[in-house]
């Protein structure tokens, strides 16, 4: 279990298992929320795997009871001087170096030659979707919740992935609202290959593992590129820096400096649980009127 203090190394843990290599984001305290070391320490993960000739499956999962929530509010959102907000007038280049980096690290995972498998248990939210996503499969427990709920204030997907994976139309559905759904209905949808009971979820997920691990690694790597150059040629990267910018100006925006206020005078988890059930108007800066 990492703890307040604890190394960059050690919120990212890795072993090998044979021929598939295990990462485990490693902040169980705070549902693995990203904070300012684990995205770095995820693409150093990955790089190891990668590095391993012995190598010829990757499977990312969570510690604890959630795979990861998102980004750390408590830091990110409830303290004054972090990263993700700025004092006005905001450098906006300053915001999208930082995020630029998250997400090239998140997308270590789609650029990986080795094929990743993303296990999801507990919940898939936020940045935590955005790294869900960039895996070549999400399987998930049924129950489980995946979404992105800051694109109701404060957040745009840096990945992109939503698009690429659903569609225009169903994208819109998620973008829209910001609802979380369940593993179920994510599988349904088409945005995750499968979703199972809990009880199922290990065994599911080292199956499929195990299948591609009697295919070489050279093979593995080739239809993987393939596939990926796709999705790339349809303009991924634009659609990501475009994607980081914006999320750069939704935390800058009236509405976004108002959520921000509000997490610092009311803290985090009351400014989230009335950002998701949408009792405050963060354009007046005030609880929603019930009557309008």
């Amino acid at each position: 279990m990492s703890a307040p203090g604890a190394s960059p190394q050690d919120k990212v843990l890795y072993a090998r298992d044979g021929r598939i290599a295990r990462i485990t984001l490693n902040r169980p305290e705070v549902l693995n929320a990203i904070d300012d070391d684990l995205p770095g320490a995820l693409s150093a993960a990955v790089a190891r795997a990668e590095a391993d000739p012995e190598v010829h499956v990757i499977v990312l999962a969570g510690a604890g009871e959630a795979f990861c929530a998102g980004y750390d509010l408590a830091h990110y959102a409830q303290q004054k001087d972090n990263p993700l907000t700025q004092d006005m007038p905001w450098d906006p280049v300053q915001d999208y170096r930082f995020m630029w980096a998250n997400n090239q690290h998140f997308m270590s995972l789609w650029r990986a030659l080795k094929p990743v498998i993303c296990k999801v248990h507990g919940y898939a939210v936020a940045g935590g979707s955005d790294i869900a996503l960039c895996c070549d499969f999400v399987v998930m427990e049924d129950t489980a919740e995946i979404g992105y709920m800051p694109t109701r204030v404060w957040g745009c997907p840096t990945t992109a992935m939503w698009v690429y994976r659903l569609g225009a139309e169903k994208a819109k559905r998620m973008m829209f609202t910001g609802d979380r759904i369940s593993g179920a209905e994510a599988a349904a949808m088409g945005l995750v290959l499968k979703a199972v009971p809990e009880a199922a979820l290990d065994a599911e997920v080292d199956a499929l593992a195990a299948r591609m691990c009697s295919v070489p690694v050279n093979q593995l790597a080739m239809q993987k590129m393939v596939i990926n150059q796709a999705i790339e040629a349809m303009g991924l990267n634009e659609t990501q820096r475009l994607a980081t910018i914006f999320d750069g100006i939704t935390r800058h925006s009236p509405e976004g400096m108002a959520f921000k206020r509000r997490a610092e005078t009311a803290g985090w988890k009351q400014a989230v649980q009335e950002r998701d059930s949408g009792t405050y108007d963060w354009t007046l800066d005030r609880p929603a009127n019930p009557e309008r």
